[in-house]
């Protein structure tokens, strides 16, 4: 079984200079994979494949332009990987499943460097520190979280990427399976919501995070450090003569890291949140677990709750929720969107059609009341038809 475990490191300067140099390679070459597509299809009226643009590339375009040799500089697996990333977007994009692929922005867009084990001394793990190929050994901050050689595993491949000034390696371990835990003969139903982000079917209630006086006054204070970002952009636009190394550039550059530092301090406080009410939830050991299928981008386009939704970071919740479901051996199950959780009586049957989302007490004409999302949560565990995630 794969196992993929992330942590952040301490490279040296030299590394994140080479760290830095191989990110934006792969963007640079991101980008030209998906405009020279555009363009042969605009004349040609055909698709080029990854594996066809990688020969192309190697060997005529940079035979023919030898001043973009510097793409040959960086790990070659990076560079291959960055290309079959655009090739699967557009796969994607032809399948309907997604928008056309859209180019990376420098500073703005995931980019990471790929690595794999190809020679016998690479990918080598110690309690504090990782041998990464075309990097070397690099220390790690969280000694001993990831499993080391030493104890038998090996590293298959993984990715290093760069968040807010802090350097990350994610590295795919192969995991025996260890034996799955004896289980409860009961399920569970969870409502997810935005004024609680989830009640479940046995009385447990998460409270909506972004509510927290912590993260209040975290939003508050990244509200001021976007307005000044947003005065010295202003100030900068009055003075265009400014040269590019004046400190007023630099001064920007501090201001947009210390922006960067507050969305990633909030991200990890909801990401954290969703892990303990997860970790929480299985630790019951339930058979199974029943969620609905929210159609969170519907819920998007509703600008008084767009903030809301995409803050609860509901889709996440999911896929972390199957991962842990998957190596428990709980089933997951997946309602229709469609199915009237909320307007369902749990005691009777009947549905409430006028039912509106500020009516939070759900009174039946038969005499059942109940709080709104328990009572959906109760639906959610006691329903027929579902998927299995």
């Amino acid at each position: 079984m794969l196992k993929s475990f992330k942590t952040e490191i301490n490279p040296t300067l030299e590394q994140k200079i080479k760290i830095n140099k191989t990110i934006g390679t792969c963007r640079f070459v991101y980008n030209f994979y998906i405009a020279h597509n555009k363009k042969v299809y605009e004349t040609e009226k055909k698709f080029i494949s990854g594996m066809d643009f990688q020969k192309w590339l190697n060997n005529t375009y940079l035979k023919e332009n030898p001043e973009f040799l510097w793409i040959k500089e960086v790990s070659s697996k990076s560079v291959k990987q960055s290309i079959m990333n655009a090739d699967k977007a557009f796969k994607r994009f032809f399948k309907h499943q997604s928008a056309f692929p859209k180019f990376k922005k420098k500073g703005k867009s995931d980019v990471k460097m790929y690595f794999v084990k190809n020679n016998p001394k690479d990918c080598f793990c110690e309690r504090h520190r990782i041998n990464i190929p075309t990097l070397g050994w690099v220390r790690l901050k969280e000694k001993g979280y990831i499993p080391t050689t030493k104890q038998g595993y090996v590293i298959k491949s993984g990715i290093v990427s760069q968040k807010a000034g802090r350097y990350y390696v994610s590295v795919l371990i192969d995991i025996s399976e260890t034996e799955k835990p004896q289980l409860n003969n009961f399920g569970l139903g969870i409502d997810l919501g935005i004024k609680n982000f989830a009640v479940v079917s046995n009385g447990i209630i998460k409270k909506n995070i972004n509510k927290t006086a912590r993260l209040k006054k975290l939003e508050k204070q990244l509200k001021r450090e976007q307005r000044c970002l947003s005065r010295k952009y202003e100030d900068l636009k009055k003075r265009n003569k400014i040269k590019k190394g004046d400190a007023t550039r630099q001064n920007i550059q501090r201001q947009v890291l210390k922006v960067q530092n507050l969305h990633h301090r909030i991200d990890n406080i909801r990401t954290d949140y969703i892990n303990k009410i997860i970790a929480e939830i299985v630790k019951i050991k339930p058979s199974y677990i029943t969620i609905e299928d929210l159609n969170v981008s519907g819920m998007m386009k509703n600008k008084h709750l767009s903030k809301a939704v995409a803050s609860q970071k509901f889709y996440e919740f999911r896929k972390k929720l199957e991962a842990k479901c998957k190596g428990l051996g709980i089933e997951l199950r997946v309602v229709d969107r469609w199915y009237p959780s909320s307007k369902l009586c749990h005691k009777c049957g009947c549905i409430k059609k006028d039912l509106k989302l500020s009516d939070r007490k759900y009174i039946c004409e038969c005499g059942y009341n109940s709080d709104r999302d328990f009572n959906a949560a109760l639906n959610l565990r006691d329903a027929l038809t579902y998927k299995i995630a």
